[in-house]
């Protein structure tokens, strides 16, 4: 089978990819996918608009990645929080997601929900930044999901220093009824983020992240970390307190970074699910002394690293594009549709080249149908 695309020609694709059956989380790292939202293609999602979303198909995305043994973490930035995806909509993302997992099992353990403060964007007080906070984790809680305290643009915006910080999130460890999951999301994803925990300097930054974790380990679950620095995160890693876990969000390093240690919480694995649920099995099969496994799991993903580094290019906010793309190819969705119009945010090349690329890491799940979807966009474009 070929398809004429832009810059490449012909192309040919690659023999299909039957993808093992996975029935089991994986035993050796915990791993969410986080989950986009489905826009309805008929709703009015224009630019500023209240987000309109497809609840059925949105909840069927996950019940997709459970089904793969995947976590879902859920109300964050892949679901376009800060673009799009307003605090109506998320509120009931989170209520509706955390309701499907009881089918199946503990939402606590299944789903964990991004809490931030994008609810009140003048907040302009340390305490109304942490009374917002509040609300939104009593939101998730309520819901019965897993908590994960998002970075905050308006504490970013108002905060002097690494004190600030520290006062806030000390309030909110009161308020959490479980351990949390503490979120970094570098600049690179949210330019309005540059700075956080008191610094610019990432070291300063880090040694300020470090000390509030150590002051209340009890109530940190882990700390996900979307710097897209290798070396900064097995250096965080080994720095945490006994307990606390490294939830790697390194789209570009994930590989290496899991095989050495760090558990994942993930934009990319929305995408390459079936390969992220399959490799994981090898590794756990590898932890259980199979010699075999750990070569199958660098088979497994080499492949999507091009492809994740190619949705991830800069700007690397406008990742989400190439995630629903592809969901959109595998016949997830039924239209290539975003909230906030967010679809028009990378190039018919870039999509071009992210066709091939998931090809070539086996992840067009039906062929025919992404060959069809494909020519259909292209033809939209006058090709």
């Amino acid at each position: 089978m070929r398809i004429d695309l832009p810059g490449f020609g012909s192309y040919p694709l690659s023999e299909p990819t039957t993808w093992p059956v996975v029935d089991r989380p994986a035993t050796s790292r915990i791993v969410y996918a986080a989950a986009h939202v489905v826009a309805d293609p008929l709703g009015d999602n224009t630019p500023g608009s209240p987000a309109a979303v497809d609840w059925e198909a949105t909840l069927r995305f996950r019940r997709h990645l459970w089904s793969l043994g995947l976590r879902v973490a859920d109300a964050m930035d892949t679901a376009q929080r800060n673009m799009g995806l307003d605090w109506a909509a998320t509120r009931e993302l989170i209520q509706r997601s955390a309701a499907e997992a009881r089918a199946y099992g503990d939402p606590a353990t299944l789903v964990s929900c991004g809490a931030g403060t994008d609810h009140d964007p003048d907040g302009g007080t340390l305490d109304a930044i942490t009374a917002a906070y509040a609300e939104q984790i009593e939101t998730v809680q309520s819901a019965g999901a897993g908590v994960i305290v998002m970075a905050s643009r308006q504490l970013a915006r108002i905060a002097s220093g690494p004190q600030d910080y520290h006062q806030v999130y000390g309030k909110l460890f009161g308020v959490a009824e479980r351990p949390v999951i503490l979120h970094w999301l570098g600049e690179m994803f949210d330019p309005q983020l540059a700075g956080y925990w008191g610094s610019r300097d990432v070291a300063a930054a880090t040694e300020s992240f470090l000390e509030l974790i150590h002051a209340n380990a009890s109530m940190v679950d882990g700390v996900k970390v979307s710097l897209l620095d290798e070396q900064h995160e097995i250096g965080l890693r080994a720095a945490l307190p006994e307990g606390v876990k490294l939830y790697t969000g390194d789209d570009f390093n994930y590989p290496s970074l899991i095989k050495s240690g760090s558990h994942a919480l993930l934009g990319i694995f929305d995408a390459i699910a079936p390969a992220a649920a399959a490799a994981l099995q090898a590794l756990d099969a590898a932890e259980a002394g199979d010699e075999q496994a750990l070569t199958r799991y660098d088979e497994i993903l080499a492949p999507t690293v091009p492809l994740s580094r190619k949705i991830f290019e800069t700007p690397t906010y406008n990742y989400k594009t190439g995630i629903v793309f592809l969901a959109w190819l595998n016949g997830h969705q039924d239209a290539f549709a975003m909230v906030n119009g967010a679809q028009s945010a990378r190039s018919l090349l870039h999509l071009s080249e992210v066709f091939r690329l998931a090809d070539q890491a086996g992840l067009l799940a039906d062929q025919e149908l992404a060959v069809r979807r494909m020519k259909a966009l292209l033809a939209v474009n006058g090709l």
